[in-house]
């Protein structure tokens, strides 16, 4: 039984359900630990067109509602935990780290959504005129990205691992099938071990089209082979997705060998069986 679900998201942002709702729903569930995440605001220059929110506004105000949420937890509930997904822009390193020392964040989850700037969880950034070549040379791009951002040291976990087949699921199995590209993710989950970082495991891919979690099977055989420390994640964007999918998750990720999972309280580090 997986116990805690470290990401989740609000109105505050693309969600579509206020921090009361999601962690009402996730009350009728049989965790121990509820994560909220929301995504980082973006530097001046960036926009994500998947974001409805203007998070410089939202942000503190979802901060807030769940700072208040964990002093009025009721009896048996699932503790909160206070998290948030960053936005990797290894070019505005000091926005970063500004934006972590802000808040008393539990946990920090590093989502890897732009490379070379380019959203891409964005349809529109793999129009029909993008080539299969020019697709490839971005998978490669997101992994090397990838890398650094387990090596940074700011954050706990590394979100949804290959996030970037989410517009482009057939490129993406056909380009994990070129030579070097599977030595390449695993130079990326090595910088996770070495950093002592998580890779999540994610529901979220269950809900879409090709239904397959976040990593799929050729990662999760590398980050077993590797010894990666691994933390569960539903990516909830509403309160019908809250704990979406665990029981098939948690089959999934014990079919590779993993038995525990991993959590932050005040970023120090508590390893749960499930």
């Amino acid at each position: 039984m997986i116990r805690a679900d470290l990401h989740n998201h609000t109105l505050a942002a693309h969600g579509r359900d206020t921090v009361a709702d999601m962690y009402e729903a996730a009350r009728g569930s049989q965790l121990d630990w509820y994560g909220l995440s929301e995504h980082s605001p973006l530097p001046p220059g960036y926009a994500c067109p998947l974001y409805t929110g203007d998070l410089s506004v939202t942000f503190p105000a979802y901060v807030e509602a769940v700072l208040a949420l964990k002093q009025n937890v009721p009896s048996g509930s699932p503790q909160v935990l206070l998290g948030m997904e960053l936005d990797w822009l290894p070019v505005n390193m000091a926005w970063m780290k500004n934006i972590l020392g802000l808040y008393p964040f539990d946990y920090v989850i590093g989502g890897l959504h732009f490379v070379h700037d380019v959203p891409v969880g964005s349809p529109r950034s793999w129009a029909a005129d993008f080539t299969q070549p020019q697709r490839f040379a971005r998978f490669t791009a997101y992994y090397e990205e990838m890398a650094r951002l387990a090596s940074s040291g700011l954050v706990d976990v590394v979100a949804h691992p290959d996030f970037i087949k989410v517009c482009c699921y057939d490129d993406f199995q056909a380009w994990l099938k070129q030579p070097g590209s599977l030595d390449l993710i695993a130079r990326a989950l090595a910088a996770m071990r070495d950093s002592d970082t998580a890779m999540e495991v994610s529901s979220a891919g269950l809900r879409k089209t090709f239904n397959e979690p976040y990593p799929g099977p050729a990662i999760m055989r590398i980050a077993a082979d590797l010894g990666l420390a691994i933390s569960f994640g539903s990516d909830a964007h509403a309160v019908s997705e809250t704990v979406s999918h665990f029981e098939e998750l948690a089959r999934y990720a014990r079919s590779y060998g993993f038995k525990k999972n991993r959590i932050a309280v005040g970023r120090e580090k508590i390893t749960l069986d499930f």
